[in-house]
């Protein structure tokens, strides 16, 4: 039987997948995906949370197990994740605030946004079999990239003068947070325009980033799902 259950599933069908969801670690990542969105939507400056950021930190760290990084890689980023987050509690507690800090905050919180869903990716890609897990995965890898783009556009607006929004629109994390998702969909409800070239090329690529990932995803649950084998 393999680690990913996909013998199991093959023997027991739609039951032998249920099994496999819930026994999944990739729940975790998204719980915790759900508890830095809600931090971040809470934000109504552009000023990163300490908080969230240890949030996300703990999602790279679960990220790197669930996806079975290999066991180097995995220690050494567990070891930064680690350093990392005690320094961020340490700041925290410490009470020390100032725009060098939030600007590594966000910065930090780009790495983590662009490692969880790396990570997730080449696990899956070694797979040759769609089931539960991959499912989760993809949704997982969605979301993270999503947040990923969030802050790229704080990070913009940490150390740009220009403002992100045009018309006045307030700039916080909470307004990134929303423009980057609906960005990502394609919604475009209109009432946020990114200013100035920078902005705009970022939101075009998300935009393209977000249409590709569900091509390929769907291709990919196409091409990898099959029917399951009778005893």
């Amino acid at each position: 039987m393999t680690s990913d259950g996909s013998a199991l599933e093959a023997i027991e069908g739609p039951a032998g997948r249920s099994r496999s969801i819930l026994r999944s670690g990739y729940w975790l990542v998204l719980l915790l995906i759900a508890v830095s969105y809600a931090l971040c939507a809470a934000q109504g400056t552009a000023d990163p949370n300490a908080v969230a950021l240890l949030v996300q930190l703990a999602t790279v760290a679960v990220t790197l197990w669930v996806a079975e990084v290999k066991t180097g890689l995995r220690r050494a980023g567990w070891i930064i994740v680690l350093v990392a987050g005690v320094a961020v509690a340490l700041v925290a507690v410490v009470g020390t605030a100032g725009h060098l800090l939030d600007v590594l905050f966000s910065g930090a919180s780009i790495v983590a946004y662009l490692v969880a869903p790396v990570a997730i990716i080449a696990r899956e890609a070694r797979k040759t079999r769609v089931d539960g897990q991959t499912l989760l995965a993809a949704i997982a890898v969605y979301i993270l990239v999503g947040m990923l783009f969030t802050f790229i556009y704080n990070f913009i607006a940490l150390v740009s003068s220009v403002p992100t929004f045009n018309d006045g629109q307030l700039d916080s994390l909470s307004s990134q947070l929303f423009f980057s998702f609906t960005t990502l969909t394609t919604t475009g409800y209109g009432d946020k325009v990114p200013a100035g070239a920078g902005v705009q090329s970022v939101a075009i690529m998300e935009a393209i980033t977000g249409q590709l990932f569900l091509v390929i995803a769907l291709a990919r649950v196409v091409a990898g799902w099959k029917p399951a084998t009778a005893r």
